[in-house]
Parts: structure tokens; sequence; C-alpha cells
């Protein structure tokens, strides 16, 4: 599988981006998918996540309420609106997939066998 970010940008705080994450190659329906973010100079951290069915979704704390994760099976994709956008939410976010199990957590990003480049998203304020 092919992961292929994209929808990064610049906005003022306050604004909205939404991130697209575009796969190729095998059954994406089979996948869960996760998005991760990663802020100068931190570690990488979980963002959101929903499952191969899209039925449940997982957010982190520091997003839930502003944030929005989605797919799309039938267009290979997955989404994630970010709303309200605070300078704190600037870094680069990264898709991932995860190849179907029962026992899905999005917060573990060494669960997930493949990932995208990256798209960066820069909030100021």
């Amino acid at each position: 599988v092919q992961l292929q970010a994209s929808g990064g940008g610049l906005v003022q705080a306050g604004g909205s981006l939404r991130l697209s994450c575009v796969a190729s190659g095998r059954t994406f329906s089979t996948y869960n998918m996760g998005w991760f973010r990663q802020a100068p100079g931190k570690e990488r951290e979980p963002v959101a996540g929903i499952t191969w069915h899209g039925r449940n979704t997982y957010y982190a704390d520091s997003v839930k309420g502003r944030f929005t994760i989605s797919r799309d099976n039938n267009k290979n994709s997955v989404y994630l609106q970010l709303s309200s956008l605070q300078p704190e939410d600037t870094g680069v976010y990264y898709c991932a997939a995860e190849y179907y199990s029962d026992s899905f957590y999005y917060a573990q990003s060494s669960r997930y066998d493949y990932w995208g480049q990256g798209a960066q998203v820069t909030v100021s304020s």
C-alpha cells in the first residue's frame, strides 16, 4: 500500500483545513487508518483513528471536538477535517494504515504497516 497525503497549508488560528490521504495498491477497505502529527522538536503523536469499516473513530483529547476523521472506501481515501485550529496544531501530519485487526488501537504507531509522506500544517497566531 502506498499512501499519499495532501491538503496541508498555512492557516490563521481559528481556521480550518481538510487533509486527504489516498491509498493505492492493496484493498484499502481492509485497513484501519490513523493520523499522526509531529511538531518541530517533538515526538510524533497520535491524532485520530478509524476502523476499516468506518463505524468506529477515535481521537486524542487535544483534538476531540475540533477534528473529524472519515473515510470513503470507494475512493480509497481517508480524511481529517481540522477545525478551530490553534498554533499548537502546527506540524507534519501523517496518515498510516494497519492491516485489518479486531484489536485496533489507533494510538500505537508500531502497529501500522504503511505510512504516508506527511502534509505540513502551519497555524499562525
